[in-house]
């Protein structure tokens, strides 16, 4: 039975949803412009051929070669791509700034992705904390499948936004959704009450073991598990933060965290990737291919909610991720062989989507605020965030190095091998 839910705590849900949802919109920007980047940095084919007199007086000017050809442009977007996710928003100074000073540098591209992830990697592990000192462990399946779609929902959104204004540049695709992103975080720094002791109240959250039965035949246990009173005592001390090391060594932690950086890699891999692959192995227009991309996230969203509510009736969380995984692997060798139709590409990313996404979701969320809430933590708030910014962080790290490489082997082998690389590591 699910506890009952206050208007603080749908507040709680909406304004830490939108925190994301605006941040993955600007961060799934640079993956929408790839191609466009790509194009500015190298040289026109009419050049490489030797020949200028059908190119126009702008776009000899706004020619910023920094690389030979298509394929070192590629390595290093895959290199930024690493950068951020090691470093894991400044996004709108890398975009506006470097276009409208005319200023182009590798080092200093590479210097604003580290601040990028960076100010970045703060918010994942602080938003599901957030969420954990709302919610309790009964529905938390269904309620973080649900909420954990912020990460797709921003992705719909950043994928919209940059399609809309590319035709202008791609420097107005980090403007428009930078200038989104400051006005949300100004409603969230004004609205967002980040725990129940804030309005004075405190929270009676008993989380029960996860593998206990839906269905007691003790009938004294159908009494309510969640509550929210007036505090009318002195607050108890608060716990101690806990320590590195002891957080990594918790139970289920380490397992989670190096499936997370496999399973992180890939998801991230369509992220940064799907458009630029779209476009580049089916010549699609940029625009086809950024809106086309949803589909993957449409199916992120379905699967991270209807996979957890399943966990939350099965009690068990491991086994509904091994069926999805094994599944999502017969779908990466469908999606390979996708033919150049959009409606049968759009199916079979949005089935890709359910079955890779839906576990990502799920490991980031749900089971890392179920690591965080062991009975050894006592409900430390601290722990919560800890053992999430570890089980992210590790995914970030594994999704890092992925990122280079499906670039170098994208260039030295071609896009059927960067997919059997997907499959090794799903499996």
């Amino acid at each position: 039975m699910w506890p009952p839910y206050t208007y603080h705590h749908l507040l709680a849900f909406l304004l830490t949803f939108l925190s994301y949802v605006l941040l993955h919109s600007s961060r799934k920007t640079f993956s929408n412009v790839k191609v466009s980047i790509s194009a500015q940095w190298t040289p026109s084919a009419f050049q490489q051929n030797g020949s200028t007199s059908s190119l126009s007086p702008g776009e000899t000017w706004e020619e910023n070669k920094l690389f030979a050809d298509m394929g070192e442009a590629t390595l290093f977007l895959g290199a930024l791509d690493s950068i951020f996710l090691f470093s894991y928003a400044v996004e709108f100074v890398f975009g506006t700034l470097t276009e409208w000073l005319q200023f182009y540098n590798v080092y200093f591209y590479c210097f604003l992705w580290v601040i990028n992830g960076l100010l970045q990697s703060t918010v994942w592990p602080c938003v599901v904390a957030i969420m954990g000192n709302w919610f309790g462990k009964s529905g938390r399946g269904f309620v973080f499948g649900l909420w954990s779609a912020c990460a797709s929902v921003g992705n719909i959104l950043g994928a919209f936004l940059a399609s809309s204004v590319l035709k202008y540049g791609y420097e107005y695709a980090f403007l428009v959704t930078s200038v989104v992103q400051f006005a949300g975080g100004v409603v969230v720094f004004f609205g967002l009450l980040t725990s129940p002791k804030e309005i004075g109240e405190f929270i009676f959250v008993q989380d029960t073991d996860s593998q206990r039965p839906l269905i007691s035949d003790d009938e004294d246990e159908l009494c309510d598990e969640y509550s929210i009173q007036q505090r009318d005592e002195e607050p108890e001390p608060q716990p101690k933060a806990i320590g590195f090391l002891q957080a990594f060594c918790l139970p289920g932690v380490i397992p989670y965290s190096l499936a997370y950086a496999c399973l992180k890699l890939v998801n991230y891999s369509f992220f940064f990737w799907l458009p630029f692959y779209l476009s580049k192995n089916f010549g699609w227009k940029e625009v086809q291919a950024d809106r086309l991309s949803v589909w993957y996230d449409v199916g992120g969203i379905v699967g991270g909610t209807v996979q957890g509510l399943i966990s939350d009736l099965l009690g068990k969380r491991a086994p509904v991720l091994a069926i999805s995984l094994l599944l999502a692997m017969g779908a990466l060798v469908g999606y390979s062989h996708s033919p150049n139709n959009q409606l049968v590409n759009g199916a079979l990313l949005a089935t890709t989507g359910f079955l890779i996404g839906g576990p990502s979701n799920m490991i980031s969320s749900a089971i890392s605020a179920d690591l965080g809430r062991q009975e050894a933590l006592q409900n430390s708030q601290e722990a919560l965030a800890t053992v999430t910014g570890i089980v992210d962080g590790t995914g970030s790290i594994g999704a890092a190095g992925g990122q280079y490489l499906v670039s170098l082997i994208e260039s030295k082998l071609g896009w059927m091998c960067v997919f059997y690389f997907f499959i090794i590591m799903v499996g």
